[in-house]
């Protein structure tokens, strides 16, 4: 396993992440963080991790600019710019398909809260180039007409105690004309604080990948 501290031109901008890599992996997951977090996110990290045991490479990258963090943390109005979110998301994944290394790999998509309708939005505009989507505790509605354009299989797991946004993802599921899963973990709160809550979303996501995770329309 290779660990690689990238700087990536994510649609003209200059983004942060880190690259894992293994020499024969089974896909590329690229994860798009939630509100207010970076790629340091510790529950995407958690899953990254159960992720790369299982072969899959993964990218965990800032969807934010130093500057536009800063800015956030004030106005927290760049983190609900899912535009804007989904145009870095979708430049990070043309990123890798120029690198030698992981070019040939399949790409899947794992979004966390506002970062899950970025992912769904990157889906929808890059249908040859997304195989699978998971999102955890996301806001698929944020999505808005991508919904009903994204064909990638698509998992959306949801804490059962996180009413509010329980009801945003069954929403967002019906909406989906591509094969779709609502995957609901007892108990569990949004940020899966619970004990065993976060292993299982890197169980069920893993299972996703290994069940999706290959080159589109195959």
């Amino acid at each position: 396993m290779t660990v690689l501290a990238v700087r990536m031109d994510a649609a003209g901008t200059l983004l942060n992440g880190d690259l894992t890599l293994f020499p024969e992996a089974r896909g590329v997951v690229v994860f798009a963080h939630g509100s207010g977090s970076s790629r340091y996110s510790p529950r995407n990290r958690a899953v990254a991790q159960a992720l790369n045991s299982a072969r899959f490479a993964t990218l965990l990258f800032d969807l934010l600019t130093d500057e536009e963090e800063i800015e956030d943390r004030d106005t927290a109005r760049v983190r609900f710019d899912i535009p804007l979110l989904t145009e870095r998301l979708n430049g990070a994944v043309t990123w890798l398909a120029e690198r030698e290394d992981v070019r040939d790999l399949p790409v899947g998509l794992f979004g966390a809260s506002t970062g899950a309708a970025a992912a769904l939005g990157c889906a929808a505009a890059l249908p040859r180039q997304v195989a699978a989507v998971v999102s955890r505790g996301g806001r698929p509605d944020l999505a808005g007409p991508a919904l009903e354009q994204v064909t990638a299989p698509v998992l959306l797991i949801v804490g059962g105690a996180d009413d509010d946004v329980l009801a945003l993802n069954d929403t967002a599921a019906r909406r989906m004309h591509c094969v779709t899963k609502l995957h609901v973990v007892p108990g569990a709160t949004h940020l899966f604080e619970e004990p065993g809550a976060l292993a299982e979303v890197a169980d069920t996501a893993s299972g996703w990948f290994e069940r999706y995770l290959r080159e589109p329309g195959t």
